[in-house]
């Protein structure tokens, strides 16, 4: 019988450590998911600026002096901020639920 509990104490005490260690690599990857948003937010910020400043730097262009190109880029920038934007609110309901 002593070989029998002892092999379940090994058992368990086996089982155990795999789960420390289970909870421990969950800590670090939830951890490494947080800076992950976060960077991913900071790109996502980025990408709006310098997409907004197209937009109205071509939006300017067509307004000031007719440029129907400048209206076309224009326009295109408009849906890629659209995209973004939505991007931009998905992201950050997922953020304010945790």
């Amino acid at each position: 019988m002593r070989n029998h509990e002892n092999f379940w104490g090994i058992t368990n005490g086996l089982i155990f450590l795999n789960y420390c260690r289970y909870l421990d690599k969950i800590t670090i990857l939830s951890s490494f998911k947080i800076n992950q948003n976060t960077n991913l937010m900071k790109e996502l910020i980025e990408n709006l600026q310098t997409t907004y400043e197209s937009f109205e730097s071509d939006a300017k262009l067509q307004l000031e002096s007719g440029n129907k190109s400048a209206g076309t880029r224009a326009r295109k920038s408009s849906l890629a901020l659209e995209k973004l934007l939505k991007e931009f609110r998905k992201i950050s309901i997922a953020e304010s639920k945790k």
